[in-house]
């Protein structure tokens, strides 16, 4: 028998169902579903992981926080436990009877290394069985069949990376996030993590809210000048600098210009100029695009690895911006001859020549994202088409034609003093055609001619600021994470997501919490190196070198531990500074404003039965205090509510939207004002509440003698009735009286 292996169970089903020459069986083994099909007399069956199916862990006797220190997990043996125990089971139980096995995971470090996990789970019990490995970017009918044609060996030293990489991030999380969380006195739930490479992405966003902080604006002004042609076709100039920083000379500006009623063109220069196609997509590119249009890089990974896995797109995770050869470009566009985007790919397939936009980076693990199957809007949800229309968007852009823009630059004299505007028309629309995400607008200014007289309908000089530089959005922070070596592109959406969870961040700009400037300030000053990105991207490099077969496992795994004992040296010659510093700042985290009572802080506490509220810190002279909702986690934000001056409150709930509570005094109010609306609500309704039984509906003056004869004269005895007992006596249904019995309560 002839054992497939997949990295999920859908690539599984797919996989089997493509080189299955009809229907598999599906057949179940130890509680997994598995897909058999015969070849030439030739027993196949498929069979799909669960991405990895063991973990790296500590042996137990490191799990006590207290008892064992963190610097110990440096050396620590690990061990390997399964995750996923029945497919293992399935596994042994295939793998024993199997003659052959083939690796058919993704191809990439991390799907390498499953590959290698499952296959070595099968050697316990199969020692000498003969294996392969398959490689495809698409899971389509014509990669895979090419793929299982064209079988190669398995790359161990990728496989090699990829083992590294969990050992020194499960290392130094682990031995990191135990010291300091026991610094900071926060076990349990509200651990602080930190970690290789998420330390380092959290300082850059920590560092780039400090100069926000420390940014000390600098007022400027601008002087605009609204002009009209004979047409009365109104547009706006503005004064050649720009930008005056001396408030006496843009004073003497306005002065010479204020009584002026006529403008003189002086000078109008008239082009065009092209804007290229983009480069295909890459993970990063894909990322930041995705972003752009409101998906986080986690949810976009998500569901682009969903599209993968379900054969509507190639390969998510890739470096590549150079389509290879081996693609048949031609048919792929044609593909969507019919459909959604027929008129896009019938106006690229009328080109003699389909030549595509290059990148800067070519590699030949995979290609660019690219579609891969015409999908119909109804076989995907909302999020999921709206990622794959961007995609198949992106793809068709990279074949057209430049956009052109016909551009006017004009220059005015208005009392001595130049004047400038700038017009933009679109005139070829190119790749924007088929890619209209986030284009520039038309700036339209009307036919001018040198030495032509305009009307100065008004002027005007207009006060700012400069402004302090913008938080990171996700996409921007993928691409700086990339540009500094920290991660890889299968990783650093998830530092992100990991960033979220632990109340790091919130928001999209990213903003750090209080927390985040906590362990940041106490790692910065006291063991730096944790925080700067050469050390990361180091063993990144080295982890490269791994997979090339240029460096051994060992000889990294060693100088990664040696780097983590130095950091441990930093530490513990620290330790009291950095307690004090985590201390302090997660304090700082924890004040909301100042009390309306006694002027005292305001904080989130802890009851003794643990309910968490909002206290005075004048307690027990003051007992002021606000409710916060039982579960969450707590995000105390930048925002200030003008009428209370207490800081406005985030819930993070795992699996849940964040929750914007606003101010918690506001709340509190409002809460009030429901509860007794609520109140007053029942008070109206009781007081309305029929005074005798014919001033119930339904109950007329026969209705009510037959209730009277049987002894039911009043709305109390209605009420206390047996509803059984009156329908035999009244002949009236029991629903009936059920419903004026509910009525009356």
């Amino acid at each position: 028998m002839h054992l497939i292996i997949a990295e999920k169970h859908i690539a599984a089903k797919r996989i089997a169902a493509i080189l299955a020459p009809k229907k598999p069986k599906k057949v179940r083994v130890s509680g997994v579903d598995t897909y058999e099909y015969k070849e030439d007399d030739d027993e196949k069956v498929v069979m799909g992981l669960s991405g990895h199916i063991v973990e790296l862990d500590f042996p137990k006797e490191y799990n006590n926080w207290q008892k064992v220190n963190a610097k110990d997990l440096i050396d620590a043996e690990l061990i390997t436990k399964p995750t996923q125990v029945k497919i293992v089971a399935a596994l042994k139980k295939l793998g024993k009877k199997a003659d052959k096995v083939t690796i058919a995971t993704d191809y990439d470090g991390e799907g390498e290394l499953i590959g290698v996990e499952a296959l070595e789970i099968i050697q316990k019990i199969n020692q000498n069985i003969p294996f392969d490995r398959v490689r495809y970017s698409a899971i389509t009918e014509k990669e895979i069949k090419n793929a299982f044609s064209n079988p190669v060996n398995i790359d161990f030293n990728l496989a090699d990376a990829g083992h590294s990489r969990q050992v020194i991030d499960l290392v130094w999380g682990a031995s990191l996030t135990r010291y300091i969380s026991i610094s900071a006195g926060r076990l349990g739930k509200m651990f602080l993590s930190v970690g290789r490479v998420q330390s380092p992405t959290l300082a850059l966003i920590v560092d780039r809210e400090k100069e926000r902080e420390a940014f000390v604006p600098e007022p400027y002004w601008e002087v605009y000048a609204t002009l009209a042609n004979s047409d009365g076709e109104e547009f706006v100039s503005q004064h050649k600098s720009q930008r005056f920083w001396d408030k006496e000379q843009v004073d003497s500006v306005v002065e010479k210009i204020k009584d002026c009623k006529n403008a003189l063109v002086t000078n109008v220069e008239k082009s065009t100029k092209q804007d290229r196609p983009p480069a295909p997509f890459n993970t990063t590119e894909f990322i930041s695009a995705a972003n752009s249009i409101g998906f986080t890089a986690s949810n976009a990974m998500r569901i682009a690895e969903s599209l993968y896995t379900n054969g509507y797109i190639s390969y998510p995770r890739t470096d590549n911006t150079v389509y290879p050869d081996s693609l048949d470009l031609r048919n792929l566009i044609a593909m969507f001859k019919s459909g959604q985007f027929k008129q896009y790919a019938q106006n690229l397939l009328k080109k003699q020549n389909l030549v595509p936009t290059r990148g800067k980076k070519e590699t030949h693990d995979h290609p660019p994202i690219y579609p891969t199957s015409a999908a119909k809007k109804s076989e995907l949800n909302e999020d999921e088409w709206k990622i794959y229309e961007m995609v198949v968007r992106r793809f068709f852009a990279t074949f057209a034609d430049p956009a052109k823009w016909e551009t006017m630059k004009v220059k005015f004299d208005i009392g001595g003093e130049e004047f400038r505007a700038k017009g933009a028309r679109l005139v070829s629309p190119g790749w924007r055609w088929f890619y209209p995400y986030n284009s520039p607008e038309d700036k339209i200014l009307p036919p001018l001619q040198e030495n032509e007289q305009l009307e100065v309908k008004n002027s005007k000089m207009v006060d700012k600021e400069t402004q302090p530089p913008g938080r990171y959005g996700q996409g921007r922070l993928v691409r700086i994470m990339e540009e500094l070596g920290l991660g890889t592109k299968a990783t650093r959406h998830e530092i992100i997501s990991k960033l979220f969870s632990r109340a790091y961040v919130h928001g999209n700009p990213l903003q750090p919490t209080k927390t985040a400037f906590a362990v940041i300030d106490a790692l910065e000053n006291y063991a730096p190196t944790i925080t700067k990105h050469e050390m990361t991207s180091k063993l990144e490099g080295d982890m490269e070198k791994i997979s090339e077969g240029k460096i051994k496992e060992s000889k990294v795994l060693k100088e990664s531990r040696d780097m983590l004992k130095s950091m441990f040296s930093e530490l513990e010659s620290n330790k009291d500074n950095i307690t004090q510093s985590l201390r302090n700042g997660l304090r700082e985290d924890k004040v909301i404003g100042t009390c309306p009572e006694c002027g005292s802080r305001l904080m989130v506490r802890r009851s003794k039965r643990g309910s968490r509220f909002i206290g005075c810190d004048g307690y027990p002279d003051c007992t002021f205090s606000l409710p916060l909702p039982k579960s969450g986690q707590i995000i105390v934000t930048d925002k200030v509510c003008e009428e209370h001056g207490i800081n406005h409150i985030r819930v993070n709930i795992p699996g849940k939207r964040p929750w914007n509570l606003g101010c918690p005094h506001c709340n509190f109010i409002e809460w009030q004002k429901e509860r007794e609306d609520n109140k007053n609500k029942q008070k109206s309704t009781k007081s309305e509440s029929p005074k005798s039984i014919t001033e119930i509906n339904g109950i007329g003056k026969v209705t009510a003698e037959k209730l009277e004869n049987a002894g039911i004269s009043s709305v109390g005895e209605l009420a206390n009735a047996d509803a059984v007992e009156l329908s035999k006596m009244t002949n009236i249904s029991i629903k009936k009286i059920k419903n004026w019995q509910e009525y009356v309560v």
